[in-house]
């Protein structure tokens, strides 16, 4: 597993930048983004309470995005940061869109599926296989869940 680089803490960091504006439409604070190079190929934040959409996660935001721009569903030598563990949707998502390489913050214990219960994204009876780094500006992520959530139950 590599280390993420300046480039992966860039595209983190923009991941929480769009996390903190799914928070500010009430939806829970998470934020993606799909980037090829130094380049930024589709991005977005949680958008399921907004638009009355279960599959409305950041994550499918921004693969839905990078497919449209690339012309493409098949999205080779692409990486994602997003700022949660993904679930199993999303994980599943990313194989079936060919990604090389996902990065994320927080661990989520309750539906992560790359590492907290499940590693959708390096099942070897998949017909794809991408790499996980978990962890990556792990302290700012899990402190805009946090804010979130403590705000939520004060109110």
């Amino acid at each position: 597993m590599s280390e993420p680089d300046a480039r992966d803490l860039i595209m983190m960091r923009r991941a929480l930048a769009l996390a903190g504006e799914a928070a500010d439409r009430g939806d829970i604070p998470v934020g993606a983004v799909v980037y090829r190079g130094d380049e930024i190929l589709g991005e977005g934040a949680n958008r399921r309470e907004c638009d009355h959409d279960p599959t409305g996660h950041a994550e499918i935001v921004a693969i839905r995005e990078a497919g449209r721009r690339l012309g493409s569903w098949r999205l080779h030598g692409c990486a994602m940061a997003v700022t949660l563990e993904p679930c199993a949707m999303c994980a599943g998502a990313m194989v079936n869109a060919r990604l090389e390489r996902v990065l994320w913050g927080a661990d989520d214990a309750k539906a992560g599926a790359c590492r907290s219960l499940y590693e959708i994204h390096a099942d070897p009876r998949l017909n794809h296989r991408l790499e996980g780094v978990g962890g990556v500006l792990k302290d700012e992520s899990v402190a805009l869940l946090q804010e979130f959530f403590n705000a939520r139950r004060d109110r």
